[in-house]
């Protein structure tokens, strides 16, 4: 009798435990922009948000898009396909009987990204998501532009996905016809751009490395000066300036003078590095990680910490900013849940 008392115990047990193992996703605040990661300020977030709403109000497409610090924060340790499938399956993204939803997950932390499609359009769009991915996204996100990522590859999407770009879908015949020609004059545009900004670029560095190079007079004797190769300037500068060029924050040039060895170091900071100054050794070797504490929705804000740790001095500290609340825009939208669409794993991944 105690053994099979204990046996229907386990019979009991078992969905339990598989209850509390299984797979967890994120509630969605709203339909259209899901940004748990805290990577769209607040106006690119209501502008991408326009154009996914405008995609459902004239197409009748649900396209959202999610961004998470990382998968295992929700209970998964593998690749972003299946946690993708998932996803979508369980919110239900696009038309039930169509099947044409779109999501577009970023897991930031994990590095990595997918654009998943709803089961009606089969393996047919799997090509296009992954060319998005690699030509419009990626290369963006690896410069940490993640908003012109985002909305360049929602752009892009919505391109694929209807024919038009945003904001095209009512045109007129003489809005399309302006629309063409504004079209074969960005292409010229883009064309003059192509060819004429690569001279620019050379022409830039050239005449940076002219001003870097130029000849310097010693403020001393008068004599002329002597530039330092990377290897002996570092015996000139200060450990924080070493960590900077390792760090490529900034980048040193030291001159000296042979006759009377006055020196002469010239900083030029890097217009695209992502370290700050140090509150206390003042140099740019402090970076900054980001956690959400409290995600905003459209009824409060949220709450993020950032920590910040400085590479030079070692110098550790952190501090809360408040998120903004969620644009209820969407609320005109015409719904608050999705149509109880599905994939069947369809679309690509990348990374960066």
């Amino acid at each position: 009798m105690r053994q099979l008392i204990k046996t229907l115990i386990l019979i009991v047990a078992l969905p339990v435990a598989n209850l509390a193992t299984a797979q967890q996703y994120p509630d969605y605040t709203e339909l259209y922009v899901n940004d748990f990661a805290d990577l769209l300020p607040a106006e690119d977030e209501d502008r991408i948000r326009q154009k996914l709403i405008e995609l459902r109000e004239k197409r009748d497409i649900e396209f959202t898009v999610v961004t998470i610090r990382s998968m295992q924060d929700y209970g998964h340790d593998g690749e972003i396909e299946p946690f993708a499938t998932g996803l979508f399956n369980t919110w239900g993204v696009g038309d039930a009987s169509r099947n044409d939803g779109v999501v577009m997950l970023i897991a930031l932390e994990d590095r990595v990204m997918r654009i998943e499609v709803g089961s009606g359009y089969g393996t047919v769009k799997n090509v296009p998501m992954g060319n998005i991915i690699d030509t419009k996204i990626t290369p963006r996100f690896k410069k940490s532009d993640y908003v012109g990522g985002i909305e360049h590859g929602v752009d892009a999407v919505i391109k694929e996905i209807t024919g038009s770009w945003p904001g095209e879908y009512d045109a007129s015949a003489m809005q399309k016809i302006g629309g063409a020609l504004k079209k074969f004059l960005d292409w010229v545009g883009n064309w003059i751009y192509a060819l004429l900004a690569p001279v620019a670029a050379l022409g830039a560095k050239a005449a940076q490395r002219w001003r870097r190079n130029k000849p310097r007079i010693c403020p001393v004797d008068c004599t002329k000066m002597v530039k330092l190769d990377e290897v002996w300037d570092d015996q000139h500068l200060e450990k924080g300036e070493i960590t900077e060029e390792r760090l490529k924050s900034v980048d040193y040039d030291v001159w000296t003078c042979e006759r009377c060895e006055h020196v002469t170091v010239e900083a030029y900071k890097s217009w695209f590095s992502s370290y700050g100054a140090c509150r206390s050794c003042g140099y740019r070797t402090v970076q900054g990680d980001t956690t959400i504490i409290t995600a905003a929705t459209t009824s409060s804000t949220g709450l993020k910490r950032i920590d910040y740790t400085c590479h030079n001095c070692g110098d550790k500290w952190s501090g809360t900013r408040t998120i903004p609340r969620k644009s209820s825009s969407s609320s005109s939208s015409g719904g608050s849940s999705f149509g109880g669409g599905s994939s069947s794993g369809g679309g690509s991944s990348g990374s960066w």
